[in-house]
C-alpha cells in the first residue's frame, strides 16, 4: 500500500528524508521548489539565475541531508538558504563587475601609461641623436651641462676653457637644438 506523501508534515518529511527516502525529497521538492523560486526571482530578477540557484539549492539538500540539522521548520530553513544564496550570488556578482572595472580601467591605462613610455623612449633616442649631432667640444660641455648637472665655472675647470666659452658652447647647442626638437615634438605629440 503507498502512503500519500503529501499527507506528511514537513518535520516527518524531513526525517524520512534524512533516511535516504528519494520520495520524501520529491515531496519536498514539489512542495517548496515553486515558492522558493518566485522568493529568489524577486530578489535577482533572472530566471536562469533564480532556476539554477533552487535546482542548486535541492541538490545541495540531498547530497547533504544527513549532515543537516534543521533547529527551525524545514521552510524557514530553506527560505534562509535561498536568501544566502542570493545574497552570495549578488557579492559575486558585484566582485566579479568590480574585476571587470578594474581590468577595464587597467587595460585602458595601461596601454596609455605603455605608449606614453614608448614615446617617452623613443624622444630620448631622437634627442641623443641630435645631441650626438654636434660638434665634438659643443657636445662634451652640453652633456656636462645638462646630464652631469655640472655648473659653468665645473665645466671650465674640467676642460680647462674659460666660463665664457662654456657658456658659448651651451647657448650654441641649444640654437641648434632647439628647432630641431620643436619640430620632433610637434609631430610626437600630434
Amino acid at each position: 500500500m503507498m502512503t500519500g506523501y503529501h499527507l506528511f508534515s514537513d518535520a516527518d518529511l524531513f526525517a524520512l528524508l534524512c533516511n535516504g527516502d528519494h520520495r520524501a525529497y520529491t515531496e519536498i521538492y514539489d512542495r517548496y521548489s515553486g515558492l522558493l523560486y518566485i522568493h529568489a526571482y524577486k530578489r535577482i530578477r533572472n530566471r536562469e539565475e533564480a532556476r539554477d540557484l533552487i535546482h542548486e539549492l535541492f541538490t545541495v539538500l540531498w547530497v547533504k541531508r544527513q549532515e543537516i540539522n534543521l533547529k527551525t521548520e524545514l521552510s524557514a530553513y530553506l527560505y534562509r538558504a535561498v536568501r544566502n544564496r542570493v545574497i552570495d550570488l549578488v557579492n559575486h556578482q558585484k566582485m566579479q563587475a568590480s574585476y571587470v572595472s578594474s581590468f577595464h580601467g587597467f587595460a585602458s591605462n595601461g596601454t596609455n601609461v605603455t605608449d606614453h613610455a614608448v614615446r617617452q623612449k623613443e624622444l630620448s633616442q631622437l634627442i641623443e641623436k641630435e645631441i650626438s649631432a654636434l660638434p665634438e667640444k659643443m657636445q662634451q660641455v652640453f652633456n656636462l651641462s645638462r646630464n652631469e648637472y655640472m655648473s659653468h665655472k665645473e665645466i671650465s675647470e674640467t676642460l680647462e676653457i674659460s666660463e665664457l666659452t662654456v657658456r658659448k658652447q651651451i647657448n650654441n647647442a641649444l640654437k641648434v637644438l632647439r628647432p630641431k626638437l620643436s619640430k620632433l615634438l610637434s609631430l610626437f605629440f600630434f
